[in-house]
């Protein structure tokens, strides 16, 4: 067995054997669910963190770094853009939240607009788990280990399974091993590119290289409002802060957790940006051409990271979903039979998702369009909810449903007729969304009369 192989099985093994373990320590509906509230600083950081930096974050600044150079690094800078500015709710997040953000909306806006969330949030997810299990199967092709279709049944195979037993549990330990694994993975490799001299082939750093033709201010902007929010307001995010001890935790991690995606960032986008024609190689290996200078045990190192990455979010997203859809059909997570729905909901989405990855491999797109979706419905109507603003209650649902199809109609318009018309279409979801929302009560009384 070559060296990369033996590092994946022992990869594969460690996360199995987590979920067996956190199994066996899972007490109650409080574990499974939050990790019994007991997340220490240096585990919530690891799981934020690990869940941020998921293949399609990973690999889509890859991506775009190839076509727009420096403008890359945006991306995930606008997520720590979003995690700096939820370190001023998170304390408040900690306290109102229980298991799902949806319990959330229903504590702001009633019954009727949390069965809304609770169905319209595990639709936009769903596509995002997909996201993660195309990233790792092209991972494990690009280092041609296995075909496209052999990664998306070990990949998802493995993260159903611990993500199954363990619950937040485990997902709380894998995800800050993982959060370990891919920072030596990526700070390992852009050690030795830099070492290697390919750092030669960089575009030019300067003012004017952070916008170009293939990344300008409007698409920064269109990122800040579909991408960037979504990092103040998502239930992944938001799964993990309710596993925080207490708030001052909690907005601690949520620091942390930005300090760290911002090099991060800039680490991703060198690597990117420094290998010529990287893009030429398709979409099944964007990191992987011009690595050949990597002594093989680095190698295993970086495909461990990327795998990390994936595991981190899928599991992460996959519970998420999975516990919503939950408390959709049972009313209540306290109950007895909640657990064996959440496992049920778990494996029921886990190979939807597998079934979505085989028919569809494009990754940034796929991610952008599902962000776009959730940020049109849920954004303000939480945020103003956490804020305690004067809202219209009773158009809460409306303010949701309306906002995301037009978001997404936006995106979709956007990915196949480039030009302005799609991005302002997303900015006209965000309006829409604050009318339902700011519209006077008195006057929905009235035609609600009428």
């Amino acid at each position: 067995m070559t060296e990369i192989k033996l590092i994946l099985t022992g990869y594969f093994m460690l996360m199995a054997g987590i979920g067996l373990y956190s199994w066996l320590k899972v007490k109650g509906l409080s574990d499974y669910y939050v990790s019994g509230k007991r997340g220490t600083w240096w585990q919530v950081t690891g799981s934020l963190f690990a869940t941020i930096m998921g293949g399609s974050a990973i690999l889509g600044t890859i991506e775009l770094s190839q076509k727009a150079g420096w403008a890359a690094v945006w991306f995930l800078s606008s997520a720590a853009a979003g995690l700096f500015v939820l370190f001023f709710m998170a304390g408040k997040v900690s306290r109102l939240g229980h298991y799902t953000l949806p319990e959330m909306v229903g504590l702001f806006y009633g019954k009727k607009a949390e069965k809304t969330a609770s169905l319209m949030i595990p639709l936009a997810w769903l596509g995002i788990v997909a996201v993660q299990v195309i990233a790792g199967a092209k991972i494990l092709k690009g280092l041609e280990l296995m075909d496209y279709t052999e990664g998306v049944l070990l990949c998802g195979t493995v993260f159903i399974f611990y993500t199954l037993l363990g619950g937040q549990k485990s997902i709380l330990k894998t995800d800050f091993i993982q959060s370990l694994i891919l920072l030596a993975g990526l700070t390992t490799l852009f050690v030795l590119r830099l070492r290697s001299g390919m750092s030669a082939d960089l575009p030019p750093l300067h003012a004017g290289a952070f916008f170009n033709l293939h990344f300008t201010p409007v698409d920064l902007f269109i990122l800040l409002i579909t991408y960037s929010v979504t990092f103040v307001v998502g239930p992944d995010i938001y799964s993990r802060i309710f596993c925080a001890r207490d708030e001052k935790t909690a907005r601690r991690s949520v620091l942390l957790a930005a300090l760290l995606v911002i090099p991060t960032a800039w680490m991703l986008t060198f690597l990117g940006a420094s290998v010529p024609g990287a893009g030429s190689a398709g979409t099944t290996s964007m990191i992987l051409p011009g690595i050949s200078f990597l002594p093989s045990w680095a190698l295993g190192l970086l495909a461990a990271a990327l795998l990390s990455a994936v595991m981190s979010s899928a599991d992460t997203t996959l519970l998420t979903s999975a516990v919503i859809l939950t408390e959709l059909t049972t009313g209540n997570l306290d109950q007895k039979e909640s657990l064996k729905n959440t496992r049920g909901f778990i494996l029921l989405l886990g190979i939807l998702s597998m079934l979505i990855a085989l028919k569809v491999t494009s990754i940034l797109n796929a991610l952008l369009m599902a962000l776009s979706f959730f940020s049109g419905a849920f954004i303000l109507p939480v945020a103003a909810g956490i804020a305690g603003w004067k809202v219209n209650h009773r158009l809460a649902y409306a303010a949701m449903i309306s906002g995301g199809s037009v978001a997404l109609t936006g995106k979709i318009i956007s990915h196949f007729f480039p030009g302005y018309t799609g991005n302002l279409l997303i900015m006209a979801a965000f309006a829409l969304n604050a009318l339902f929302l700011f519209f006077p009560e008195s006057l929905t009384k009235k035609y609600t009369r009428l």
